[in-house]
Formats: structure tokens, C-alpha cells, sequence
């Protein structure tokens, strides 16, 4: 029983990394997405009307920079959809190539008959909701500036969007016809976003994005001093926020199951030293101290503890394959920004987590040896 206990508690302990890991990398492709983990854009307030140039004489120096994978260029228009009698906002990101990282709905991800069809879009699932506009449909867009624009696109696929928010829907276009639209040559653009590596902490970011800053303002260049580095936590603080307090919550959950399943184990080995108490007694006759036969025991319980995490380990990686893959567990995205527990295997935080699990259980473990002190082996024997 104290074995089984222990593998639900390392079950709950890796699950609920997995749930955090997997959160904080949905919620920052999601809004690396909208505004990049970090972008350089101009500093005037009006981005989407003000160009700076899609190569910059620092662009080798930034791509240099520890972390760094890549500079994509994009423009950036909100704009909004009229279908029937359907008014939405969108925000339209003009991107050098349709990303399809963010998990395609295979059903509706089906070219509109060419290869290349006029102004093709790729718009999120919770807009095809809204719209009833579906691949191969026509998606008229108006762009709302110093004068309207009007612009028909069509939609050539329908993507899962990682922040299903109705305020923020994004669809993406080519790089070119937003160029085109702004009136831009192809040298301009609103901005770039840095691609960084999806692990790097928050905080490394942040530092990432000040020597990006600094880079720009000492090199030199007239065209790189108006141009301002920002961050995503900084543009969504009260998602980062959220994220934090998430991580509070699993440390929580990983206290409290480690003395759950500790004292489960405690019970159990408080019930194997009651039951081999003549063994103990003859034990301590033959000259074996109290440390050596706690030491005995705790190894006998360390043996069932191992067994527990790696059964709870291996029924948790088995949760997580069948989350990942088939999304069976909803989410409301209004509340939770995502629509589905998503989950992460990070193996580093997994084996953390049952390392520190483990020893915590292993402390417990010495209570019992107090037991062993007070079995008295001429009274054991006596008795026997």
C-alpha cells in the first residue's frame, strides 16, 4: 500500500511539472507569436505606419549574442474582417514564410487549388469559428489608417492558435503583399523579432533584450538609435504574472505530496519494524548497533520508495504522450489562455523534482529508526 501510495504521489509530482513546463512554453510561443520574445521595432508610437530596415548594420552582432537562433523580419497591420453580418478585429502579420509550428488543423490546412493563390492568409481556428470561413474561402480585410484600405485574401489554411483570445486574433500573410499594401519597398519592414532558444529563462531574456539595447545604441548608427527593444513579458506582464504563480502553485504540490507520500512510507515501515521486532531483538544480541539496523530498514523502505517513483514516473510520461497527442483534457482559453493542458517533459526539472522528492522521503524515512532504540533485545528474547 505504501508503495502504491508513493507511485500516485510521484505521478501527481511529474505530472504537475510537466503541466507547468508545458503552460510556460504554450504561453511564450504564443505571445512570441504576436510580438517575438523580443522585438526591435521603431520607437515612434505608430509601428505599424513607421518603417525601419530589414537589415541592420548590428544584425551580425545581435546574431552573435549567446541565445539568439534568428532575426524574422515582419509587418504588422491591424485590420478588420466583415463576413455577413460577422464585424471582428484581427491583427494581420505579414511573416517571410506561413509558420507551421503552431499545429495545423489537418482537416482544413488544404491549399485553395494553386500553388499560390492571390494573397493568401492563414487564419486561426477560433476566427473560422466566428466567420464560418474555412480554406479556400475569400476573407476580406479592411486596414484602418490615414485612409481605409480594403483588401481580399484567401484563406489557404486554418491554424491552431496557442492564445485562443478574441482580442488577439493573428493572421498571418505573406511578407511581401503587407509591403505592398504599406505602399513599403521590399528593404522595409515594422519590425523584427528575435527568435531566442525556447529554454532560456525569463530573466536571461531580459538581459538578452537590455545587451540588444545597448548594442544598438553604441554602434554608431544613426538608423539603429530610434529603434526600441522590448520584451514579451514587458508587453504581457499579467501573463508572466500568471506563469509565476503557476510556479508557486507545483512547488506547493510537490511539498505537500513529498510529505504525503513520506509519511505513507514512514507507515509502512513503522508496520515492518513492529512485525520484525524479535529479528531486531536478536539483531542487537548478536552485536548489531541501532544505526546499522536503521540503516537496514531505511534501505529495505528506499527499495519500495524507487519502485513507487519509477512505476508513478513511467505512468506519467504515458499521461503526457496521450495529452500531447490527443488533447483529451479541455481548457476554457478565456481563463486559462490556452484550450487544452498542455504539457512539457522537461527532463531536467522531472529528474530534479523526483531527486528532491526522494531525499525528502528518505529523511522521513530515520523517524522510524527511533523505534529501534527502544526495543530491548533481553525482553524480545525473553518473550520469544
Amino acid at each position: 500500500m505504501a508503495a502504491i501510495a508513493i507511485a500516485v504521489s510521484f505521478f501527481v509530482i511529474i505530472v504537475a511539472v510537466a503541466v507547468t513546463s508545458g503552460f510556460r512554453h504554450a504561453i511564450r510561443e504564443g505571445v512570441a507569436q504576436l510580438t517575438g520574445e523580443i522585438r526591435i521595432a521603431p520607437r515612434s508610437s505608430e509601428e505599424q505606419s513607421t518603417p525601419m530596415p530589414l537589415h541592420l548594420p548590428s544584425e551580425e552582432a545581435i546574431l552573435a549574442l549567446p541565445g539568439v537562433q534568428a532575426l524574422v523580419p515582419a509587418v504588422v497591420r491591424a485590420g478588420i474582417v466583415k463576413q455577413g453580418e460577422t464585424v471582428h478585429g484581427v491583427l494581420v502579420k505579414g511573416v517571410p514564410e506561413m509558420p507551421d509550428q503552431v499545429g495545423h488543423d489537418e482537416e482544413s490546412a488544404v491549399m485553395a487549388g494553386t500553388d499560390r493563390p492571390s494573397l493568401p492568409v492563414s487564419i486561426p481556428r477560433r476566427l473560422s469559428e466566428i466567420t464560418g470561413l474555412g480554406a479556400g474561402d475569400a476573407i476580406t480585410i479592411y486596414f484602418v489608417g490615414e485612409k481605409v484600405r480594403v483588401r481580399k485574401f484567401t484563406v489557404t489554411e486554418v491554424h491552431q492558435d496557442l492564445l485562443e483570445l478574441d482580442d488577439n486574433l493573428l493572421v498571418y500573410a505573406h511578407l511581401e503583399d503587407l509591403q505592398r499594401l504599406n505602399g513599403w519597398s521590399e528593404d522595409q519592414v515594422s519590425c523584427l523579432d528575435i527568435r531566442v532558444n525556447p529554454d532560456m529563462p525569463r530573466e536571461q531574456v531580459e538581459k538578452l533584450a537590455l545587451g540588444v539595447s545597448t548594442l544598438l545604441l553604441d554602434s554608431g548608427h544613426p538608423e539603429e538609435e530610434d529603434l526600441l527593444v522590448s520584451t514579451a513579458s514587458a508587453s504581457y506582464p499579467q501573463v508572466f504574472d500568471w506563469l509565476t504563480l503557476l510556479d508557486f502553485n507545483v512547488l506547493i504540490i510537490l511539498v505537500l505530496m513529498t510529505l504525503v507520500a513520506g509519511f505513507n512510507m514512514v507507515s509502512g515501515l513503522l508496520v515492518m519494524l513492529l512485525r520484525n521486532v524479535s529479528t531486531i531483538g536478536t539483531l542487537k544480541t548478536l552485536g548489531m548497533d541501532n544505526g546499522a539496523i536503521g540503516r537496514l530498514f531505511v534501505t529495505i523502505g528506499a527499495k519500495a520508495v524507487l519502485k513507487g517513483m519509477l512505476v508513478g514516473n513511467a505512468l506519467a510520461l504515458l499521461f503526457c504522450l496521450i495529452q500531447s497527442t490527443w488533447h483529451l483534457i479541455p481548457l476554457n482559453p478565456a481563463h486559462y489562455f490556452v484550450c487544452w493542458v498542455p504539457v512539457h517533459v522537461n527532463v531536467l526539472w522531472m529528474l530534479a523534482a523526483d531527486a528532491i522528492a526522494f531525499l525528502g522521503i528518505l529523511a522521513l524515512l530515520w523517524l522510524p529508526s527511533r523505534v529501534i532504540a527502544r526495543i530491548d533485545p533481553a525482553a524480545t528474547v525473553k518473550a520469544d
